[in-house]
């Protein structure tokens, strides 16, 4: 039976208890959580995905603390100082580049999953190739002329472009933000997304702003092709009918290119538009040469860049939480190629192969996966970071885990079958499981609040055991409406206030789960 039919069919016969915390509770069957989750592919999902261009360089981005002594000898002119690497908590095998400040901070609050040396195997040290090969998915030895996230958005939308856009799909599938079209949106026939070239151009878009033509013939002829290609843009307005419903945003970091890019896919995905993938790049990441300062490691041109790249994803989810859109998006960072274990004498590193990868979100599981890089002793100029994980496994477990892909169409998109990885939380696709038993063991309550009933705000206890530990608030919808907890936590008994003087008032659901562990605590918002 499928899950839908099954939560469909089965699911209403189960009935919560009739009391709890001083008020009446309906059959949990009959709520329009379960009826939310049994559409749970129906979601408005939105991935961003933001390429490092030019090869990043993993190994000072995320730095070996349980190899310092190897990462060190490895790097004698560039090796971050061990003291001033950024720590994470509940992880003490590495740390982040002391300017990752904002992604330290996302990691800490249970946002962030760092994933170790990702590649592919037989890795193209070729800019232009290796990114051919990110961006399709492709075997190094293999050439594609669709992209992944094409022929993910083919999966979902065939036909297209024939008939679109229409009632039920007014919206572009994707937007690249920069330059023209990425061949990750690439499809069968056609490209599935479309390109805002600039901030500049965006803005002008939505305030209605042309350059002025000369006036001269040429200028003449020019205004006519544009109004011609403004008539044949059958998403300019809907881009702009989203950009219009919000009006204010949050503080973003000034001469950021990608700070820049971020405001505006924070604009759209807060205004609804129901674009699926946006693809956002910044570059600079050949550091060569000159990668960091002599007389203090932690600075330099890389520094600069991951502190640029930090500081724009930190202000673009401050900025979606301050516009109540944040548990739509997740956003992950990926670059063509990582450097090599061994610096050179330039102080820079040339070019590598595997590197990490930054998955970002509201539903994110936090952690840290994969071991440091193994680092031999005596480390040559040809040292390469051997892969843990192949970055279509971040793929294939994103569009599982998050875009609630089904297997047969991930083969589809993916072309093979590959590992899954523990990114997105069970509950992004509606993966609930055991929600019934709200209390398993009567006299053993793993999360309750207090004061229940309650106006503005509630202390929430909760009793874990150890490794990663979550509580998400649902209201009776099925939409989440908060994540306070997501992080590795030590066995223990926690309390947190919870601030639901945002909320309407009525009933709310704080899920508790710690692993195969977890119990549903109805609260409810009153005046």
């Amino acid at each position: 039976m499928k899950r839908r039919d099954f939560l469909k069919y089965t699911a209403p016969a189960t009935v919560l208890p009739t009391l709890l915390g001083g008020f009446s509770v309906k059959a949990f069957g009959a709520t329009p959580l379960l009826q939310a989750l049994s559409a749970a592919a129906d979601n408005d999902h939105v991935l961003v995905m933001i390429q490092l261009t030019g090869g990043n360089d993993g190994l000072n981005m995320v730095i070996p603390l349980d190899k310092y002594a190897a990462y060190q000898s490895a790097r004698t002119n560039i090796a971050i100082q061990e003291g001033k690497v950024l720590r994470l908590d509940g992880y003490t095998k590495a740390g982040l580049h002391p300017s990752m400040t904002g992604i330290q901070k996302l990691y800490n609050d249970g946002k962030v999953s760092i994933i170790q040396s990702v590649g592919y195997p037989s890795p193209n040290f070729s800019h232009f190739r290796a990114t051919d090969i990110w961006l399709t998915g492709s075997d190094s030895n293999q050439v594609l002329t669709t992209g992944w996230g094409g022929r993910y958005l083919e999966t979902q939308h065939p036909g297209f472009p024939d008939g679109y856009p229409n009632a039920d799909n007014p919206d572009p599938l994707a937007v690249q933000i920069g330059s023209i079209v990425s061949p990750a949106f690439q499809g069968t026939d056609a490209s599935m997304g479309i390109a805002i070239t600039s901030a500049t151009d965006f803005y002008n878009l939505i305030d209605g702003v042309l350059d002025p033509v000369p006036n001269t013939k040429a200028g003449k002829e020019l205004e006519y092709i544009r109004l011609i290609a403004k008539q044949t843009n059958s998403y300019e307005q809907a881009i702009k009918k989203a950009a219009a419903k919000v009006t204010s945003q949050g503080d973003y970091p000034a001469n950021n290119y990608l700070a820049a890019q971020l405001k505006i896919v924070a604009r759209l995905v807060a205004g609804g538009l129901k674009t699926r993938l946006y693809m956002v790049s910044t570059g600079g990441f050949d550091t060569h040469a000159s990668q960091a300062e002599a007389g203090d490691t932690s600075k330099g041109a890389h520094a600069n860049l991951l502190g640029g790249v930090s500081e724009a994803i930190s202000a673009f989810m401050a900025d979606l939480r301050g516009l109540k859109a944040s548990r739509r998006v997740v956003g992950m960072t990926f670059s063509e190629f990582g450097r090599r274990i061994k610096s050179n004498g330039s102080m820079g590193t040339d070019h590598g192969a595997a590197a990490p990868m930054i998955v970002f979100g509201d539903y994110v599981m936090q952690g840290v996966l994969g071991n440091t890089p193994s680092i031999p002793g005596a480390s040559s100029v040809n040292d390469n970071i051997p892969m843990q994980y192949d970055f279509r496994s971040v793929y294939a477990s994103i569009l599982q885990q998050w875009f609630c892909v089904k297997p047969d169409e991930l083969q589809a998109v993916l072309q093979k079958d590959y590992q899954q990885l523990p990114l997105i939380s069970g509950v992004a696709c509606g993966v609930i499981t055991g929600i019934p038993d709200i209390t398993p063991d009567e006299d053993k309550h793993l999360i309750i609040n207090s004061p229940n009933p309650f106006t503005d705000r509630t202390t929430i206890t909760y009793i874990t055991g150890s490794g990663n530990t979550m509580v998400q608030i649902f209201d009776t919808m099925g939409r989440l409406v908060s994540v306070p907890v997501n992080k590795v936590h030590a066995p223990g008994t926690y309390t947190f206030t919870f601030d639901a003087s945002y909320l309407p008032t009525g009933i709310y659901y704080a899920r508790f789960q710690n692993g195969a562990v977890q119990q549903v605590r109805p609260m409810l918002k009153v005046r």
